[in-house]
């Protein structure tokens, strides 16, 4: 398998079975309580871990950012070493001698062998219960005992073989919109894409407190700048979310983010065996006691650039391989030479502003990242497609009805079935996006005008292949319109698991057709872009076979590759940029196609952006 002959462990699909939900919880290293104490500050009241699970001086900081004492509740997701963990926080008034509130955590630690958080989601109803127990008395542990002795681990922990269900979903046919044309398919093309549309078989479900859950509310929150995130995300960014308690929704934005950005099983033998790991590392919530963390991975990465092309058949490990994150320390986003991304999510009393507040997503030096035009129509299309349901065809009447009215022009139907995309997507209440989109360049708007012209003023066949590109990233997800409860809303401290709508009592459909068709959406997304350039290696390669043995019988030698590429520099066209799906008038995108032919191929690629030349004279 690809990812075992890059020293990875395989991806498997760890399903649920459809029993009780505490069927399948993960079994614990370690379980502990911490309070908050007016002299000592946070400590560790009671626990219990296996031998070399380290404790003191790691959870009391990890599982408590700063800033919660400003909420009710929270969920807080972290990692140490070969350990996931997750907490659930309460903050309940007390006595003046208490300085008027009592905080205690109760929290968990499991081996990461299960997955990113290794499953521990599965015990986060089970910890806010002991919780909320257990804040009105600290002294009555008896039942941390008795689910220490329930859920402990047995035995060494199983081999990293088994992650989420989300991370390696099964394998639907994909296949490209067009092919490269004269351009031979080296590995063949049309193969599977690793998406998650068959990821749920009937009778199988997320967990109430899985983080897929809140993958819609990421599309939401990011708007046109998921695309973006997401191509930094492939390129391995250390990305730093910054945000303000509670967290628990911004752990599940860095685990969707990580989960989107999966290098699809069916393509990696496409890359180079220096490419990046398969996934973006997530670390979740960490804070200033991580800083040597930090920066012992920036030493790492440092040392992987000094030495690129050092021994190619070693796998690159995930340490010094980008990351991603959330913290509500400020002073993180100070120490610029940790991170390459910085994005500062808006307050949550900013959802009540009169305008839409987006995310601020930037580089260490300020510069400012948007989205492309080119994200900004498929964001319209994504957000369509999302929104569309099958219902039963119109009556003849309706249809008589519809006809008779050829004034008022019709919206997309959303009881229409097919992927074909309308002519003109409906913004759909998509708010201002002027300041996170790059706005149309000189040369896209002389462009449009002379096409137009030239085809006195009729419709460009340009804007039919876009169209004909986004549906086929749509086509076979089996999309639904949330119900209004199906979407988790945003963490709030005062909000149960009944009103999340996510509790198997309530009845509520825990498919999540929606939350996995977005998956599948980004991990075509990603195959289409290094199929495409995956082709055009292969077709530089086929060519410079030819000119070397050309080379070699008139001059004797061949042109000398440097020692850090494994093969010459190809050539990307302006049609294979909208091959990929991204932006031909974007710098942005060409410098992204650079940096992924570089890292996932080991070639220099030179972008060639779209022009108009009229009688031989180039215009744009």
């Amino acid at each position: 398998m690809a990812a075992a002959r890059r020293g990875q462990g395989p991806l498997n699909i760890d399903l649920p079975n459809g029993g009780p939900p505490n069927a399948d919880l993960p079994p614990l290293s370690a379980l502990f309580l911490i309070y908050f104490d007016i002299k000592a500050g946070y400590t560790i009241g009671w626990k219990r871990s296996l031998p070399a699970v380290e404790l003191e001086g790691v959870v009391e900081y990890k599982s408590l950012p700063s800033g919660l004492h400003t909420v009710k509740e929270d969920l807080i997701y972290f990692v140490h070493d070969n350990h996931a963990g997750l907490s659930a926080f309460i903050n309940a008034p007390a006595a003046e001698e208490s300085r008027n509130a009592r905080m205690i955590a109760v929290g968990i630690m499991v081996p990461l062998s299960y997955g990113r958080l290794g499953r521990s989601w599965k015990h986060a109803e089970q910890l806010k219960e002991m919780a909320s127990e257990l804040i009105i008395d600290t002294a009555q542990t008896e039942i941390l005992e008795k689910y220490w002795e329930e859920h402990k681990a047995h035995g060494p922990s199983p081999p990293p073989e088994t992650d989420s269900l989300l991370d390696s979903p099964s394998s639907l046919k994909f296949k490209p919109v067009r092919e490269i044309p004269g351009k031979p398919k080296g590995h063949g093309r049309n193969r599977s894409a690793s998406d998650g549309t068959a990821l749920l078989p009937p009778g199988h479900t997320l967990s109430p407190y899985h983080p897929a859950w809140s993958l819609p509310r990421l599309l939401q929150a990011f708007g046109p700048l998921i695309f973006p995130l997401h191509r930094a995300a492939l390129l391995r960014k250390r990305i730093l979310i910054t945000a303000h308690a509670p967290v628990q929704e911004t752990c599940d934005f860095v685990y969707d983010i990580s989960v989107l950005s999966n290098i699809p099983l069916a393509v990696s033998d496409l890359l180079a065996s220096t490419a990046p790991p398969q996934r973006l590392r997530p670390l979740f919530s960490i804070g200033v006691h991580d800083i040597p963390l930090l920066e012992e991975d920036l030493r790492l990465s440092k040392a992987a650039a000094s030495t690129p092309g050092s021994d190619a058949s070693e796998p690159r490990d995930e340490s010094g391989c980008g990351w991603i994150a959330c913290t509500t320390d400020s002073i993180l986003a100070m120490k610029s030479t940790l991170y390459d991304v910085l994005i500062t999510m808006p307050p949550l009393y900013s959802e009540d502003a009169n305008e839409k507040v987006w995310p601020k997503i930037e580089s260490p030096q300020g510069i400012e990242m948007k989205a492309t035009q080119r994200d900004l129509r498929r964001y319209q299309t994504l957000r369509w497609g999302l929104s569309r349901h099958v219902s039963p065809p119109p009556s003849p009447a309706d249809r008589r009805r519809s006809s008779s009215e050829l004034a008022e022009p019709e919206l997309p139907r959303a009881a229409s079935s097919s992927t074909s995309l309308p002519r003109d997507i409906p913004m759909l209440d998509l708010p201002d996006t002027d300041h996170i989109v790059e706005p149309s360049s000189w040369s896209a708007l002389a462009y449009s005008g002379f096409m137009w012209w030239a085809s006195a003023g009729e419709e460009r066949g340009d804007s039919e292949e876009e169209a004909d590109a986004d549906a086929a990233l749509l086509s076979g997800l089996a999309l639904s319109p949330p119900s209004p409860s199906a979407s988790r809303p945003r963490s709030r401290s005062a909000i149960s698991v009944a009103s999340k709508g996510k509790g198997g009592a309530t009845g509520e459909d825990l498919s999540a057709k929606q939350e996995m068709a977005i998956i599948a959406y980004f991990h075509r997304l990603t195959t289409q872009i290094l199929t495409t350039l995956s082709d055009i290696v292969d077709a530089t390669d086929s060519d410079d076979e030819r000119e070397d043995e050309q080379a070699n019988l008139n001059h004797g030698g061949a042109e000398e590759v440097d020692e850090n590429e494994t093969g010459p520099a190809v050539h990307v066209s302006s049609e294979d940029v909208v091959r990929m799906g991204l932006d031909v008038w974007s710098a942005t995108d060409h410098q992204f196609i650079q940096e992924v032919a570089k890292e996932y191929f080991g070639r220099r690629a030179h972008v060639e952006g779209r022009n108009v030349d009229v009688c031989g004279i180039r215009i744009c």
